[in-house]
């Protein structure tokens, strides 16, 4: 299936680039605005609490080079759980040439830690969906998960609600995409027809979690289709009407930052500036897309 994406191709990435023009807002009302966007996002201090308590079982720090993990909540998305849809590891070399974003099935079959809980207990150890985790326990319990069955460390954590997802959309006039034949997913609300569309905010957020009725309807196949949707934002082609016009970028920014969650490294706008200015700087050809390799789950029988 072919999938031809213009300018909204790199909403998802538009969540960090656009923290790189914020200091374009004209003095006198920049202050302002920078107090209140940074206000809006939160800092995961159960995260860090819980992380804390298993620090012994971490794997090691991988020097200079860094690895920040990228979590899309599904919670308010029509889901009725708080599990997380889209899990992406953000590595960027120490050298700064390179960074790699890694995808991960949310439906692999992990071993979850026992996790501590929302409401203070603590959930079981199993083998079970890896978006399960965040269910169970939240960024923490995700980041346990991902690096016991990895071995790589993770460094800084964010995590988006996908209802931002949909506001950034809406903020920017909508994302165009092209579809090579019709799809429908009734399970999350996709329904377009052959050709070029025209998105809001709600209809991209359906046209991202569409799985169980378009392609092979494989967890893989959606990690494909979020991979085109997110684009490779140090191309320097994103919509400069809104990242260079301050009275259109505020309206994003606005949108999205209520939606963000990270830990004590990345929960102000600086830190994420700075983020977005080390990925703009990896050269071209510097970025790539990769996904963490599985195999079908096979059943082990039971003795008679």
């Amino acid at each position: 299936m072919a999938v031809h994406m213009t300018r909204g191709q790199r909403v998802w990435w538009w969540l960090l680039l656009a923290f790189g023009v914020l200091l374009t807002i004209t003095a006198g009302t920049a202050l302002w605005a920078y107090q209140r966007l940074d206000g809006n996002i939160r800092t995961d201090r159960a995260a860090a609490e819980a992380l804390d308590e298993h620090a012994g079982e971490r794997p090691t720090p991988a020097g200079t080079a860094r690895n920040i993990l990228l979590i899309g909540d599904d919670w308010g998305s029509g889901t009725g759980n708080a599990r997380s849809d889209t899990v992406l590891l953000l590595h960027l070399s120490a050298d700064g040439k390179r960074a790699d974003a890694v995808n991960v099935p949310r439906d692999i079959v992990v071993d979850i830690p026992a996790c501590r809980t929302g409401d203070g207990g603590t959930s079981e150890a199993r083998a079970a969906q890896f978006n399960w985790a965040y269910q169970y326990g939240g960024a923490a319990c995700t980041i346990r998960t991902f690096e016991r069955m990895t071995g790589v460390r993770v460094d800084h954590h964010l995590v988006l609600g996908f209802e931002g997802f949909a506001d950034v959309v809406d903020a920017v006039g909508g994302v165009e995409v092209e579809l090579a034949e019709a799809e429908y997913d009734p399970n999350v609300g996709h329904d377009l027809s052959a050709g070029r569309h025209l998105l809001d905010g709600d209809q991209a957020l359906a046209y991202a979690r569409a799985r169980v009725h378009v392609g092979d309807g494989s967890d893989l196949n959606r990690l494909a289709r979020q991979q085109k949707f997110r684009g490779l934002p140090h191309e320097k082609r994103a919509d400069a009407g809104t990242l260079a016009n301050p009275a259109r970028l505020y309206p994003v920014l606005e949108a999205v930052t209520p939606a963000i969650t990270a830990d004590s490294g990345l929960d102000a706008l600086d830190e994420l500036r700075r983020l977005v200015r080390d990925i703009q700087a990896v050269p071209d050809g510097g970025l790539t897309f990769r996904t963490i390799p599985a195999l079908p789950l096979i059943p082990i029988p039971r003795p008679l």
